[in-house]
């Protein structure tokens, strides 16, 4: 059970009950975390009603799943979701509908299908035990180490080049800062204003959107010409740009291709990077919780079938997820009326839905704001979890990398503290807060020694 004596993680503080709407659109912009207020870790439904628009968040299980687990096409994602990503990701999976995400999806899933896990495990492998041997000792702002790790891995997996490749370094780099300046959500995946009019907190990213599409089209096109020589190696990208349609016999276009790319390595660095993150801070303010993680990390020995048996670090990393979920809110938007908790939810409504506020609601988890791995070996903890764990969504919708991460994760955080051991420092506390994923308004520094 979790020491009583010791301070919950860390929490954005919430807005007041009631403030106008101009004062929650400045919260907002800061944070939409902290902009919200404490009933939603509570309330199993909240409508926000302005003069612009209608939207209701909701944490109650059935209809949480009513939404997930219909056909996309009924809560098809709100194109206002996109607003500030799409010149970075274009039409991809992340963000398109309807037959567009369909076809998307055929190609795309046959990639990370449960036996191409083991393929890509050599490559996560090679990138753990790189970041192992790259690990600096003293004060460590750790979410770049993290950054690294988990760029590292899908390089590795996605082109088959190490970090230390010039191009991937360039497009590393050019992510890291397009990830501070730019927040999963603003206030036009809500405000249905007409296009022509300024959006709210749109910041320019164009340019360097342009700059990380310009490296990934080169990437693409040096991939197609290996792919057409006959010479490919057999990896992610391989896989992908090869796979045909199955209805169609079509495979993507390099500018399809280029918005896969896109979106693979946000999710698939940007939203391991902030987990990896605040699992290693958890470790540090928990060291009987490290010691046990370290111990299932010197025992792997690069062999896949081992990780099945660090049970506590997939706990742990579980865990992990559950406090900050690397994307905190989901929007749909409701294609026909509803009616949810005998309340009418009109056509066009913005259905936001919270793993942030799912995850910690008072009436679903035990110690909800606790750091508990244990609950995952519980019946109780699993209930839970079966009702109101979302890290990665669910439904059809669900990240088709979700296995990815889960072997990816454990993997990075028992072979970081096989060899090393991180500790808090009691006058830096992080501050979560949501840029692309939640991370630390400061970054997460922590004390790193050789064990």
């Amino acid at each position: 059970m979790p020491d009583g004596t010791r301070q919950p993680p860390p929490k954005p503080p919430a807005r007041a009950d009631r403030v106008s709407l101009w004062r929650y659109a400045r919260l907002f912009r800061a944070d939409i975390l902290s902009a919200q207020p404490a009933r939603l870790y509570r309330a199993w439904m909240a409508e926000f009603r302005t003069p612009f628009f209608r939207s209701f968040l909701v944490n109650q299980p059935d209809i949480v799943a009513t939404v997930l687990k219909a056909r996309p096409r009924d809560f098809p994602k709100s194109d206002r979701i996109g607003e500030g990503l799409r010149p970075l990701l274009g039409n991809s999976v992340f963000l398109t509908n309807g037959a567009t995400w369909e076809r998307q999806r055929r190609i795309i899933d046959p990639a990370f299908e449960g036996g191409r896990l083991r393929d890509t495990w050599p490559a996560m492998w090679a990138a753990a035990e790189a970041a192992r041997t790259r690990l600096p000792e003293g004060t460590v702002e750790i979410e770049e180490q993290a950054s690294h790790a988990a760029a590292d891995v899908i390089f590795r997996t996605l082109f088959s080049l190490p970090i230390e490749d010039e191009m991937a370094q360039a497009v590393f780099h050019e992510f890291r800062a397009y990830q501070r300046s730019q927040p999963i959500l603003n206030l036009a995946a809500f405000v249905p204003l007409p296009r022509g009019l300024p959006r709210f907190f749109r910041r320019d990213t164009r340019r360097a959107a342009r700059r990380i599409r310009a490296l990934i089209t080169e990437l693409v096109d040096r991939r197609m010409a290996r792919i057409e020589a006959g010479d490919a190696p057999d990896d992610l990208a391989t896989k992908i740009m090869t796979t045909r349609d199955p209805e169609t016999g079509e495979t993507f276009s390099t500018a399809e291709m280029v918005d896969q790319v896109a979106i693979f390595f946000l999710a698939g660095h940007e939203t391991s990077a902030s987990a990896l993150g605040w699992a290693l801070y958890l470790m540090a303010t928990h060291p009987e919780w490290q010691d046990k993680v370290a111990e299932e990390g010197r025992a792997l020995n690069g062999d896949f079938a081992e990780l099945g048996r660090a049970r506590v670090a997939r706990d742990v990393f579980r865990e992990a997820l559950r406090l900050y979920p690397p994307v905190p809110m989901m929007v749909r938007q409701a294609r026909c009326p509803e009616r949810f908790r005998d309340r009418a939810v009109p056509k066009g409504a913005q259905i936001v839905l919270s793993p942030w506020h799912l995850h910690r609601h008072e009436r679903l988890w035990h110690d909800p704001d606790g750091f508990d791995p244990a609950r995952w070996q519980s019946e109780a903890g699993r209930a839970s979890a079966r009702d109101a764990y979302i890290p990665f969504s669910a439904g059809a919708r669900v990240c088709p990398g979700a296995g990815f991460a889960m072997v990816e994760g454990p993997l990075l955080l028992a072979r970081l503290l096989a060899d090393h051991r991180v500790a808090a420092l009691p006058d830096r506390v992080p501050e979560p807060v949501a840029h692309l994923t939640v991370r630390a308004r400061a970054g997460i520094h922590l004390r790193i020694e050789r064990r």
